[in-house]
């Protein structure tokens, strides 16, 4: 009996090791950023400069495992604790930077927000200088990464006016793509909204996104974009926030992006 007592702690034992093993563990400034502290380049920052500390002692490495659920971690002295989870949307301007600072001294979408006392938070996807329209921003990482990650195939819906005048056999080519550097090139669905007498404006909808896509896409075919307004994301509409400005979304708009 004792022999089997004996194997039944080394079972129990086992089974304890390979738990602790499961616990994930992530490099400090990965932590801080999941914890919705900082952004992952602002935590590395923060690191190196000696400005965290893991249990009382200064931490230089950035990429050294931590735990926050059994480590004391401080920031500036401060504990570090799971922020609250803040999700916005923003009507983006065209001509403003989707960065928290800008080398050329551009205008940045922060500076709309830099009144607002929001926490920290990392823009969900990305819009270039010359787009506008529906733009999200949150501290929860895990939220954002889901969708982003090209395997969730998250639709994403732009109305795109063009300095042409389109027939169906475009909006067939649009679909069926082309290949442009290396990478495949296409739209989930292209239609057309309105003509004028020398341009039209397409909706078009994206389930993955490449630097530039529907720019390049269009480029492909001769056609050149004057205006290129992102209205929706997945559910999410733009709706009527006006230009510039922004609003938190509702845990309904939260969950129904994560399903």
């Amino acid at each position: 009996m004792s022999r089997n007592t004996g194997q039944g702690r080394k079972t129990i034992a086992g089974r304890v090791s390979a738990a602790a093993a499961s616990v994930p563990r992530h490099g400090l400034a990965r932590v801080l950023s999941k914890l919705g502290v900082c952004s992952r380049s602002q935590a590395e920052k923060a690191v190196r400069a000696g400005r965290v500390s893991v249990d009382g002692r200064v931490v230089l490495d950035p990429e050294l495992p931590a735990d926050p659920t059994r480590q004391r971690i401080l920031l500036d002295g401060e504990p570090v604790g799971e922020a609250k989870r803040v999700y916005i949307a923003l009507n983006k301007p065209r001509g403003t930077v989707v960065s928290a600072a800008d080398e050329r001294g551009r205008d940045t979408v922060y500076d709309l927000l830099k009144e607002a006392g929001l926490p920290w938070l990392g823009p969900v996807g990305r819009l270039d200088k010359a787009s506008e329209g529906l733009l999200l921003l949150s501290n929860d990482s895990t939220w954002a990464a889901r969708l982003t990650e090209p395997r969730h195939h998250v639709d994403k819906t732009y109305h795109v006016q063009i300095d042409a005048i389109p027939d169906d056999a475009l909006l067939k080519r649009l679909v069926q793509g082309v290949m442009d550097d290396g990478e495949r090139l296409a739209a989930k669905r292209a239609g057309l909204l309105r003509v004028g007498e020398k341009n039209a404006w397409l909706e078009i909808v994206l389930d993955e996104g490449r630097n530039r896509h529907i720019r390049r896409l269009l480029a492909a075919h001769g056609i050149g974009v004057l205006r290129l307004i992102r209205v929706a994301i997945g559910s999410l509409a733009l709706g009527e926030l006006p230009k510039g400005h922004w609003r938190h979304l509702r845990a309904e708009e939260v969950a129904a992006l994560s399903r």
